[in-house]
């Protein structure tokens, strides 16, 4: 009561302060935005403090800051226009005897719960380094007011490291930073624990690319002082910031009275391409039917029609690289089914398909039917009438969006036969990788890279079987040396030994079935070797209706561990650390809460054999970037899982059209976790059904029917 009784005076204080400031101008109420972070990798104005301002909606940001020996790299996801997200990755040179520099991984999240207004600021409640070891550790109600078009002010009282000089309360005890922790508990009851003091800064904006700050520090830096790092004369820091373009911010800052330091800011919004509207060749217009050809059933006499009208869409849709797989034509009725491998936004291929549909099909066909095919099962069919089609060209996407109908392919009787000579289909790659690590304590960053061939061959029916080699040339991982001390079956944690040739390795080897046993059903079984570690059969069931937002899946693998060589052999499943099991699988489920926000639950048995869930949130956009993270608890405790106490990360995907402005179903993705244990470790498969067949669903195809008519 007494805590919560100081907090609440505490609050009142901060609106008051601020609200004393604010009262001379009424200033004109701003959204708050900003592009500039603090040396904490926040969005924020000032130096080392944190304020109410949010950066623009969905912009990612990577913050570089350094002075005398410490270090911090952050990045910095706006996740909603009121919620900010970050992850950083500090060292400090001579904090501790046991390191002679100490790496530190830490979470961020800042969340806006009240907006300015005329008279009142903006307030915000953080969490900094809340699932870390604490070095970093604080809490925070911040408050933020704008003065006219160019000053910023800002009061707030922080907790832990923010409250650590000239406190002025209590709500309790707090432990302090250990050194020797392994990290990465919650520690919820620490939160707003311990002593608090305020702090508080400006920031003025003298042009429009520069701009100075100023801020009183409540952050005492006690374990830097103590290990004698730096001298702490005042609590008053000083900064200036340059905006060198849009997307690059240069700083630099005293601090302290003794020591100056810069930093750099980089950021990009997915929102915004840097090919805005694409770069890809016009599509044909919609053909206008002349009236009365509808009635015209003359050609269904002629001999060889229907192969006259197959070499014609076929010759039409590899123009706009859009496959042709099947087609069945009557007097009023086409269903055309095609493989789409060009095209990552679903609505483009499938308004590229009608547009050339509509040029090459009889007049009398007023009923179109179009399938996608993907792993040569068919995900979903559209269906539209041609007089809409006709009617909606120059009309706003949405109308064709209504037209259409989204169904199950099982429920037609006269789905189309695959093309003769479809299959088999032969189709190989060579180019570039790169395979990195990250947070190394010798070496936080590492990296890899060589040329990877790659080749599938498709039988047809579902039948695929694929292959990817691989050829080091150049790189730093296999210097790789942590010392294992994981007390779990090593079926991650090992991975450094996987990295340790210099000759080719098989990155996999497999033979996949996949097949549709009922309608809203997929299956798949996978056999062979399936990813770098482990060989075996894997085998999946997914229930997904075409028009839901919902997906349940099971999955069942049993596997053995592959030779550290990643060739033909495989490695006893006896560790020091104990037996990998063969069995794990997972039930799933999945949903797509809309606004972007896309959610996954995953719950069964890992590969060291413990029991637990996987929860993960994904911002996704309609141009294929998304940004997401995900945690997994089980039953090993945080002392038998090790550093991190449990599994957790943050993952992104950046589709190359976004860059290139070309349409292309490539992707770079990349997961940075705080380090790779035993516990919670999934086993990797590809070609797992979800991803595979819900780009061609209602949900997924609605997100980019902006680009239908494009």
């Amino acid at each position: 009561m007494v805590g919560a009784l100081l907090v609440t005076r505490t609050t009142s204080k901060i609106a008051l302060t601020a609200a004393a400031l604010a009262w001379p101008v009424a200033a004109v109420p701003e959204n708050l935005t900003t592009t500039l972070t603090n040396t904490y990798g926040t969005p924020s104005g000032l130096i080392d403090m944190p304020t109410a301002e949010m950066a623009p909606d969905a912009q990612l940001g990577t913050t570089f800051a350094y002075f005398d020996g410490a270090s911090k790299t952050t990045l910095t996801f706006q996740l909603t226009p009121r919620l900010t997200g970050s992850f950083r990755y500090a060292g400090t040179d001579n904090l501790t005897p046991q390191f002679s520099t100490y790496y530190d991984r830490s979470f961020d999240l800042r969340f806006r719960v009240f907006n300015e207004t005329d008279w009142t600021p903006a307030v915000a409640v953080g969490l900094q380094d809340f699932v870390g070891t604490g070095l970093l550790g604080g809490e925070y109600i911040v408050a933020t007011k704008s003065i006219g078009d160019r000053l910023r002010v800002t009061g707030g009282v922080g907790w832990g490291r923010l409250g650590s000089y000239n406190s002025f309360g209590n709500t309790g005890t707090r432990p302090g930073f250990n050194p020797l922790s392994t990290g990465g508990d919650f520690s919820v009851d620490d939160w707003f624990r311990g002593d608090y003091s305020f702090f508080g800064g400006a920031s003025f904006d003298v042009t429009d690319k520069l701009s100075f700050s100023a801020e009183y520090s409540s952050d005492a830096y006690d374990q830097e002082v103590g290990a004698g790092i730096f001298e702490r004369k005042t609590p008053w820091n000083f900064g200036a910031s340059y905006k060198i373009t849009d997307d690059v911010h240069l700083s630099a800052y005293s601090l302290h009275g003794s020591e100056f330091g810069a930093r750099i800011n980089l950021t990009l919004n997915p929102k915004n391409a840097p090919a805005p509207g694409g770069a890809e060749g016009a599509p044909m217009p919609v053909a206008v039917r002349a009236p009365g050809s509808a009635a015209d059933l003359g050609w269904t006499t002629e001999p060889g029609n229907v192969d006259v009208i197959t070499r014609s869409v076929d010759k039409s849709l590899d123009r706009d690289g859009i496959d042709l797989d099947g087609i069945s034509v009557s007097g009023r009725t086409a269903h055309v089914r095609i493989r789409n491998e060009t095209y990552d936004a679903g609505a483009q291929a499938l308004g590229r398909t009608l547009r050339n549909l509509s040029r090459t099909l009889p007049a009398s066909v007023e009923t179109i039917h179009v399938t996608q095919m993907t792993k040569g099962i068919p995900a979903s069919t559209i269906t539209i009438s041609r007089s809409q089609l006709e009617r909606l060209e120059n009309e706003p996407a949405a109308s064709a969006l209504a037209a259409a109908t989204f169904s199950d392919t099982l429920r037609f009787s006269d789905f189309p036969d695959a093309l003769p000579g479809l299959y088999p289909k032969f189709n190989w790659s060579l180019g570039p990788y790169v395979r990195t690590s990250f947070f190394d304590p010798s070496e936080p960053v590492r990296a890899d890279a060589g040329v990877r061939l790659k080749a599938s061959y498709e039988f047809g029916g579902g039948w695929i079987a694929q292959g990817s080699l691989s050829q080091k040339l150049v790189g730093n991982l296999d210097e790789i040396n942590q010392i294992n001390n994981s007390v779990l079956p090593r079926v991650r944690s090992d991975a450094q030994l996987y990295v340790r040739t210099d000759e080719p390795v098989i990155d996999n080897l497999t033979l996949a079935k996949y097949f549709r046993p009922a309608e809203n059903l997929y299956g798949r079984v996978t056999v062979g070797y399936l990813e770098s570690m482990y060989a075996g059969v894997s085998a999946e069931m997914l229930w997904k209706p075409v028009n839901s937002r919902l997906a349940f899946g099971v999955e069942a693998n049993y596997v053995e561990p592959r030779e550290f060589d990643q060739l033909l052999g495989f490695r006893s499943r006896t560790t020091p650390g104990g037996v990998i099991p063969r069995a794990s699988g997972h039930v799933s489920a999945y949903y797509d809460f809309g606004n972007g926000f896309h959610g996954q639950v995953d719950a069964g048995r890992y590969l060291a054999g413990d029991w637990g869930a996987t929860v993960a949130l994904d911002r996704e956009f309609a141009n294929g970037w998304k940004v997401g993270a995900y945690m997994t608890k089980t039953d090993v405790s945080a002392a038998e899982f090790g550093e991190g106490s449990f599994d957790k990360g943050i993952r992104l995907t950046i589709p190359l059209s976004w860059a290139l402005g070309t349409p292309t179903q490539k992707t770079s993705s990349i997961t940075l976790k705080p380090i790779t244990r035993d516990g919670g470790a999934r086993l990797s498969v590809q070609g797992r059904l979800y991803e595979t067949i819900r780009d061609s669903h209602e949900p997924e195809i609605a997100k980019s029917w902006g680009k239908f008519w494009r």
